[in-house]
């Protein structure tokens, strides 16, 4: 229990970094790393020459033209050789890629790709039509001026005095005047 509550306090007293030693300390992080990219570059080069050093000796260039003729074409057959085996191991990066992209393309038809949601767009046939055939044609798709006007017929009715369906019609016509007023 005490230490649960000592706990508590000291996570009360832990006061915010300034920013002034943040920055300080990020730019002595930046110094360190900076020092070590320099020291993986120092230790690169001298693994290097310690490798041709001790894999590839300079050559004896003393002696007649014959020797030297000789280290030639014991040079040219190295390259060769390794020109082969550069190509072999190009070859075999080629196909592993080959089949990781059609694996890949594999994990996407099976898992299917998700479409995305259609937005509502507002455009008129006229924005439409400019859009699909582009700005320079110019396009007016008024539909209304198409149309036929059509008049509407007045269906005239044989008012009788006597047929009492009409006068129920206009009663019940004036009663909702009265009850909607």
């Amino acid at each position: 229990m005490w230490l649960k509550a000592n706990a508590n306090v000291l996570c009360l007293r832990v006061k915010k970094m300034t920013s002034s030693r943040r920055h300080h300390l990020k730019s002595l992080m930046l110094q360190i790393a900076a020092a070590w990219i320099e020291q993986d570059k120092k230790d690169l080069v001298a693994a290097k020459e310690a490798y041709m050093s001790e894999n590839c000796p300079a050559p004896d260039m003393s002696g007649d033209q014959a020797v030297l003729m000789e280290l030639c074409k014991k040079l040219q057959i190295a390259i060769d050789k390794i020109d082969e085996e550069r190509y072999d191991a190009q070859s075999k990066v080629g196909k592993s890629d080959q089949e990781i992209d059609d694996l890949k393309l594999k994990v996407v038809d099976l898992i299917g790709v998700k479409k995305p949601a259609l937005k509502k767009v507002r455009m008129s046939a006229d924005s439409m039509l400019q859009a699909l055939l582009g700005g320079k044609h110019k396009v007016t798709m008024d539909l209304r001026a198409n149309l036929k006007q059509v008049k509407k017929e007045v269906k005239e009715e044989s008012t009788e005095a006597g047929d009492w369906r009409k006068n129920i019609e206009d009663k019940a016509d004036r009663k909702k005047m009265f009850e909607t007023s």
